[in-house]
């Protein structure tokens, strides 16, 4: 996973989007939104993916950007010559750094750019402008919006905000804050960096592209052409591929590929043959009905529509599980008692069925019970589609789940996280938060004595997890977004869950009271 060695976590900030006010989120590799319906949980998810979309796409386009961007392009011709350094007099320098990362590819061991590379490279990560209509594309069609001004609450003063920060060291002294920006109003949305001159900038030996780095060391490279044009053409080529390395140790986890499962994964599962279907029927008669606009569905629901048809038309997706280590297969055993499987038809159309165990035959998912078929995408992603590194977006991941269930299934999300992949769940359950309260409470105990207890293999640190709270605020005319700190007293992630039980106690107590007294 290529990430900021020493910052592994983002804190994402917004003001004024959607129904939230304000909000301050530290990603963890376990990050719980919880709080009231209509409070922005889900809003907040989809903006996460968002970004890890428009930058995982930037981080493996980089080089594409940087070579068709003539703002970058003119300003790295022009330092060249300020950096005697750079020069052809130097090229042998520029020839031994190429060398030895060269020689390193097969490690994972990262390498500090020297500062005359960097000072080039940091200059064009600081110049995103040009991208602010691909941001500004990929947010619409996850939110399934005409525009991103729709995203603006609406009682703000028309314009909603939303930066992603990191740090380059864990040292709190030293000022290596670096981040993106993105403004939306009425008119654009626009997105900034800020990468500190201070910073230093790292790659992983193995992110250089080998025959790249091989044809920039080849005597064929350094004879075609004047030593002039064979220095210009080799350092243009060697910095759109450093460039290129270099983006994704700065946005971190967000260069890794997301994956969204949205609320309702029942009835996706088993109606998807119909709403694609339907949805290649309206295509097909747009052209003989104008009056009648082509439906709309959200990025996340059609990617998630896009990644079931995949399944079964895709041998890349059909890996096999790492013997000791199947995540799918451990949760088909704690969780469903049975096993799924995807089928593929004669058109490379899939269809999704359960066999539970004892049983000699299998069962259309459709019959299975909701809770098969909502946790029958969880099982599928993991064990074809999600890697470690990756981020796994699960609404409600409590649906359809009887308590027990639920608490188990946590523990399961905490051994996928171990396994290195990231997880974000919405949530409204008591069950979930009290189990993850269970899971980071282990932490502190020596593995020693964990014997016997029920969570002893799951245990996750403070640091792996991350709660938070979504609170309407009449005050602020939206929500406002908190922390939740584990409460060791009552062995939870507090969520307010706990007041609405005591207010229907007190209901109950004030029924039966007067019941007693009218007789």
């Amino acid at each position: 996973m290529a990430t900021t060695p020493d910052s592994q976590n983002f804190e994402l900030s917004v003001t004024d989007f959607g129904p939230i006010a304000r909000a301050k989120i530290d990603l963890r590799p376990l990050t719980v939104f919880v709080g009231p319906s209509n409070t922005g949980k889900s809003y907040m998810a989809v903006l996460v993916y968002a970004l890890h979309r428009f930058f995982n796409e930037y981080s493996e386009n980089a080089d594409y950007h940087y070579a068709h961007n003539k703002r970058f392009l003119t300003g790295w011709h022009r330092m060249i010559q300020q950096h005697p350094t750079l020069s052809k007099n130097d090229f042998s320098g520029f020839y031994a750094l190429t060398q030895e990362i060269s020689r390193g590819l097969e490690t994972d061991t990262s390498i500090e750019l020297p500062e005359s590379f960097a000072a080039l490279i940091r200059t064009s990560l600081n110049n995103v402008a040009h991208l602010s209509e691909v941001l500004d594309s990929e947010i619409t069609r996850c939110f399934g919006m005409d525009k991103a001004q729709n995203l603006i609450r609406h009682s703000s003063d028309g314009r909603t905000e939303f930066s992603l920060n990191g740090n380059s060291s864990k040292d709190a002294s030293r000022n290596l804050a670096f981040g993106y920006d993105v403004t939306v109003t009425k008119r654009r949305t626009k997105i900034d960096a800020s990468i500190p001159n201070t910073m230093p900038l790292k790659i992983e030996r193995k992110s250089i592209i080998a025959p790249t780095v091989n044809w920039l060391i080849s005597p064929d490279a350094r004879r075609t052409g004047t030593e002039e044009q064979v220095v210009e053409g080799a350092m243009t080529a060697w910095l759109r591929t450093l460039a290129s390395a270099v983006v994704p140790n700065i946005v971190g986890p967000f260069s890794r590929p997301a994956h969204y499962l949205p609320a309702d994964r029942a009835g996706v599962m088993h109606a998807h043959q119909v709403a694609v279907r339907g949805l290649i029927a309206s295509a097909s008669r747009v052209a003989l009905r104008r009056d009648s606009p082509m439906p709309v569905i959200s990025g996340v629901l059609g990617d998630f529509l896009e990644q079931l048809v995949a399944l079964a038309s895709s041998s890349s997706m059909r890996r096999e599980p790492q013997e000791g280590n199947d995540l799918a297969l451990r949760m088909e055993q704690a969780l469903l008692r049975g096993t799924v499987r995807v089928e593929r038809s004669e058109i490379d159309y899939p269809s999704f069925v359960y066999r539970p165990d004892s049983w000699d035959k299998d069962l259309p998912l459709m019959n299975a019970s909701s809770m098969v078929s909502e946790l029958a995408p969880v099982v599928l992603y993991l064990r074809h589609v999600v890697h470690p590194g990756d981020l796994l977006i699960i609404e409600e991941p409590e649906s359809h789940l009887h308590p027990a269930l639920q608490v188990e299934f946590i523990r399961q999300l905490a051994i996928a996280v171990k396994s290195g992949i990231r997880i974000l769940i919405t949530t409204h359950s008591e069950w979930v938060l009290e189990g993850l309260a269970n899971i980071v409470r282990l932490s502190e105990l020596p593995e020693a004595r964990r014997k016997g207890i029920a969570s002893a293999e799951f245990a996750l640190s403070p640091d792996d997890v991350g709660v938070w709270r979504f609170e309407p605020s009449s005050k602020e005319c939206g929500s406002v977004v908190n922390k939740s700190l584990l409460d060791v007293e009552f062995g939870t992630f507090p969520s307010g869950f706990g007041d609405i039980s005591e207010d229907a106690y007190n209901e109950y107590a004030e029924i039966s009271s007067r019941i007693e007294d009218s007789k």
